[in-house]
């Protein structure tokens, strides 16, 4: 190689290294200075995680209003009722006659579930014949009828063990525990201590958060950009746009850059701000999170392609949430979905990255036990990549047959 070729080539790196950095200062400016852009790049993160969290801050269900029917009316069922009164996830709204004024209640919405009493609940019970209780609950909501059934095995469980020993007639206090429960157990909740709908869901939500607010957020970016061109063009023509790896790079660059601070934000400051599951190591997290933000960028980057306004992107991208949560395998397992649905959510970066950050983040999983995630997102991050080098170039190969063309009929005007 002769000097001129090696100064050649080393004039061509740094022209091309201080082409990217021009990309990246383009888009830095885009992103401070587009509302829209801004929006979803930095307010929607910072407010989403928040109003989420807060609406299920609570963590379950209390206090459900529930009806009583009681046609026993005996001791018996009174004590019952007074037992589920005092339970923390049911309130005794109202005693009704009969079950049609419970059911009109029902419909209402006065309360959302009703627990009926035969007549003969007590009479069963003293012949030493099984007795029952009902429990009519809405199951619009899953949650109510979680808190009623619940309660209500309970105290049915308390009242089996006093019958049990009264009728034993036994002489010691050890006589009457091996009456009540043979065999005893002890129920311990893993990674969700508080049984929370938020501890279950909102770590799943953070992560979708991220690639969907980076798909608006790009998409309404490049779609300001073929407004503007007088082609509809994505690429412009300029000589800093004049290679395919200082546009990805450039733009890959200034996202990374934004979000490496809102996913610092968004998946560890707002879970610690709720109290929620925190019990991974920093050090996995962060190297976690480095290919799950990168197959997000370059995913967004290549489905930004076919954005064609400002509009598109969320005609495109919004709609896809609530199905992608679904398709993660977390509000639904991955075992009861579809072959074909669960083969097509592993095109999307938030599939691996829901079950990858969970693991970490609320299970305490290191890096080595989530490595098929994670080597998922690098392997989505390399392939999406490729694809957003190949439609970038393809932009740019539009771009200088729009300018030729353009060059062209200048001239034959001129001549």
């Amino acid at each position: 190689m002769t000097r001129g070729s090696k100064i050649s080539f080393k004039g061509k790196v740094v022209q091309g290294v201080h082409d990217m950095f021009h990309v990246w200062k383009k888009e830095m400016r885009k992103v401070f200075h587009d509302q829209g852009v801004l929006i979803f790049f930095l307010l929607v993160p910072l407010a989403y995680p928040l109003l989420y969290s807060f609406i299920y801050n609570n963590e379950v269900v209390r206090e459900v209003p529930a009806i009583v029917v009681d046609d026993s009316d005996s001791g018996l069922s009174r004590r019952f009722i007074r037992m589920v009164d005092a339970t923390a996830d049911i309130a005794i709204v109202a005693r009704c006659t009969d079950m049609d004024e419970a059911k009109r209640m029902l419909r209402d919405g006065k309360a959302y579930g009703i627990y009926y009493f035969p007549s003969d609940f007590t009479d069963k019970l003293s012949h030493m014949e099984q007795s029952q209780v009902s429990i009519f609950c809405d199951m619009s909501g899953l949650l109510y009828y979680k808190a009623m059934l619940l309660s209500a095995t309970e105290v049915s469980l308390k009242l089996n063990e006093r019958i049990k020993i009264a009728r034993a007639g036994n002489f010691t206090a050890e006589q009457d525990e091996v009456t009540a429960m043979p065999i005893e157990y002890e129920s311990v909740a893993l990674f969700n201590p508080q049984n929370g709908f938020a501890s279950f869901l909102i770590p799943a939500v953070l992560v979708l958060i991220i690639q969907q607010t980076l798909l608006l957020g790009v998409g309404l970016s490049v779609g300001t950009d073929r407004e503007r061109n007088r082609f509809n063009d994505l690429v412009p023509i300029s000589r800093h746009y004049n290679g395919t790896l200082r546009i990805v790079f450039g733009k890959a660059l200034a996202y990374l850059m934004v979000y490496a601070v809102v996913s610092i934000y968004v998946l560890c400051v707002v879970p610690w701000m709720f109290s929620l599951p925190q019990v991974g190591q920093p050090a996995s997290f962060l190297a976690f999170m480095l290919p799950l933000v990168l197959a997000c960028i370059f995913f967004a980057m290549t489905l930004s392609v076919f954005v064609r306004n400002r509009e598109t992107c969320m005609l495109i991208f919004v709609f896809t949430s609530v199905p992608l949560l679904f398709l993660s395998g977390i509000s639904w397992p991955a075992c009861a979905i579809p072959d074909f649905w669960r083969w097509f959510s592993y095109i999307f970066p938030s599939t691996f990255g829901i079950r990858g950050y969970v693991a970490i983040n609320s299970t305490g999983a290191t890096l080595d036990e989530v490595s098929a995630d994670y080597v998922a997102l690098w392997v989505q991050a390399g392939i999406y990549f490729v694809l957003a080098c190949v439609a970038y170039r393809w932009q740019i190969i539009r771009s200088r047959r729009h300018a030729i063309g353009d060059y062209k009929r200048i001239r034959n005007m001129a001549g």
